[in-house]
């Protein structure tokens, strides 16, 4: 089977493509013939870090889509032939996505309806669970996000056109929230409307704090934050008493500072959100949550959902890479032939 593969640290340029001998499932597993294959930031921040212990060659990318062809010793031989969307593949494991067959534990292997296309199936992962968890942390317990549970909140999605933000909105929607989020331009600010932000604002062109707190006099409740270093004074400037800021990125040499008191007063919380760590039962509600949603059809994908596309074939998994470190706005996809 084709594979891309690295044994070592650094640019793009580590994975090479090679051919490996399609595995076989063990207890507990699933094998999944991949047909897309997702890319998300930590991947490449991934790459750029030295191999885990005991690992010597490994497959990159937690997210895909595909259908599953065989099954391990304990898992239910009638989920031979099923479409699933896989979260987590490469985590502690040699094994991403970024191939033609890959191996995950049978709860890494969701059921993807008819109805969602692959690609969808393959943006979910690490984007969508990062915001179900960033939008239900609030709750103090695993957090259940459904129709209703977000009835009379105010989300705030710094970052709408990104792929978290993107799902982070339209999870918001379906859940009931008001969602205000925001984006440096008039192109991203349409990507943002159509996830189905109520209100848009171009930090760049506007007053963010008036035009935020003009959508929500009384503060937002839960801000889903890419920035924190440079926004914590925004957050604390729109945040209502008691509301959660959950931030889940940030550069190498970014700082969280915010003043004691002010934060004191108002009862707020600062949650990061690392989905890789978040408990397991978080994370189990959060894959059930997630797959109602697309069951539901709330979730979407493409450039009219507020997530452009961009396809690479496998075989050009350094220059998806490359994009996605430049900045591309948008999803990158690896199609697996």
């Amino acid at each position: 089977m084709k594979s891309v593969v690295r044994t070592t640290a650094g640019d793009p340029d580590v994975l090479r493509l090679v051919e490996r001998p399609v595995p076989e499932p063990g207890p507990g597993e699933v094998r999944v013939r991949v047909h897309v294959s997702g890319v998300n930031p930590t991947d490449w921040r991934t790459r750029r870090r030295p191999l885990a212990p005991g690992i010597d060659e490994q497959v990159p990318h937690q997210d895909g889509a595909g259908v599953i062809d065989a099954v391990g010793p304990q898992v239910d031989p009638a989920r031979v032939g099923q479409r699933v969307w896989i979260w987590e593949a490469a985590w502690e494991r040699p094994w991403g996505t970024a191939q033609q067959y890959t191996l995950v534990p049978d709860a890494h292997a969701v059921a993807l309806p008819e109805h969602a296309p692959f690609a969808l199936g393959a943006a979910l992962g690490i984007p969508a669970l990062t915001a179900h968890r960033a939008l239900t942390v609030q709750d103090g317990g695993p957090g259940r996000l459904a129709p209703g549970s977000l009835d009379g909140a105010t989300v705030l999605v710094a970052g709408g056109a990104g792929a978290v933000g993107n799902a982070a909105v339209q999870l918001a929607r379906w859940a009931g929230a008001r969602v205000v989020t925001t984006v440096s331009g008039p192109a991203k600010a349409a990507l943002a409307h159509a996830a189905g932000a109520h209100h848009v604002v171009d930090y760049r062109a506007q007053d963010a704090a008036t035009e935020i707190l003009a959508f929500a006099p009384g503060g937002v409740d839960i801000v889903v934050e890419v920035a924190p270093g440079a926004n914590s004074a925004l957050d604390l400037a729109v945040t209502a008493r008691g509301a959660v800021v959950a931030y889940y990125a940030g550069g190498e040499d970014e700082h969280l500072s915010v003043p004691v008191l002010a934060t004191l007063s108002a009862n707020l919380r600062w949650q990061s959100v690392f989905v890789y760590t978040v408990p397991d039962a978080a994370k189990r509600q959060a894959v059930a949550d997630v797959a109602a949603a697309v069951a539901a059809g709330a979730l979407r994908v493409g450039e009219e959902a507020g997530l452009p596309l961009h396809r690479f074939p496998l075989e050009r998994a350094v220059e998806a890479h490359t994009a996605l470190e430049q900045g591309v706005v948008g999803k990158i996809l690896l199609d697996v032939p």
